[in-house]
């Protein structure tokens, strides 16, 4: 059941992070992979809240800011005050109950690798949901927050699991792979997760028990519809 009858309380986490590196470039979270899940989940009647490893403003990696970039979702969110409020009064990890919601969603951009990959309150959080068996869907580099995650049984999450990630050749093809501090589909390999992938730049999305994952900024809508159907069927 859902925690209150016909509602879906669904918890974000954006990264906190905003340096790429040491190369002096920003980054933060793609909005494309914030936004079309948010609004998605927000439309079908979710309350959604907003959480980052330092609470207050998450920063929006300005790439995914470009016009290049823009979608019918980002342009939303470039007009909904509302939401443009949340992003910039985030709360922060350490003051979140798992109880409190029906499942976790992490958007991509590149900071989760610096931040949320190597968060101990993130790390329980999602074990938290895990346990409960409560959706826990990531899309792009967003699985990078499921490095030093581990089961009841101390094995780490993806073992055994079949996951997608932002694959190594799409790092390559934005020319980040010595910059980034470790590849995503490589780190979910070595903690023994079955690695799969579509074509670089498609919508390519994988659900196994209570996990999802997206591969790229194009899986995001296929995510959240993952993640959505599971919630309508609780």
């Amino acid at each position: 059941m859902l925690l209150k009858t016909g509602i879906m309380n669904i918890l974000f986490v954006l990264t906190s992070h905003s340096q790429m590196g040491d190369t002096g470039h920003k980054t933060g979270f793609w909005v494309e992979e914030f936004a079309n899940p948010y609004y998605a989940l927000l439309d079908a009647g979710a309350n959604i809240t907003i959480a980052t490893p330092k609470g207050g403003a998450a920063p929006i990696d300005p790439t995914s800011d470009l016009p290049q970039n823009s979608t019918e979702d980002t342009q939303r969110f470039k007009n909904d005050a509302a939401t443009q409020k949340k992003i910039n009064e985030t709360l922060a990890l350490a003051d979140i109950n798992f109880e409190d919601y029906d499942a976790v969603f992490y958007p991509g951009g590149h900071g989760p690798l610096w931040d949320l990959a190597e968060d101990p309150i993130s790390a329980k959080l999602i074990q938290d949901f895990d346990a409960a068996n409560k959706p826990i869907a990531f899309v792009c580099h967003a699985p990078a927050a499921l490095r030093h995650v581990k089961n009841a049984e101390g094995d780490y999450l993806v073992k055994g699991k079949k996951v997608t990630g932002f694959s190594n050749e799409e790092e390559e093809a934005v020319q980040l792979s010595a910059i980034v501090p470790f590849l995503v589909e490589d780190m979910l390999k070595a903690n023994g997760g079955i690695y799969s992938r579509g074509k670089v730049w498609e919508a390519y999305a994988l659900e196994d028990g209570n996990l999802i994952t997206g591969q790229n900024p194009a899986s995001s809508a296929l995510v959240a519809e993952i993640l959505l159907k599971k919630l309508q069927k609780k």
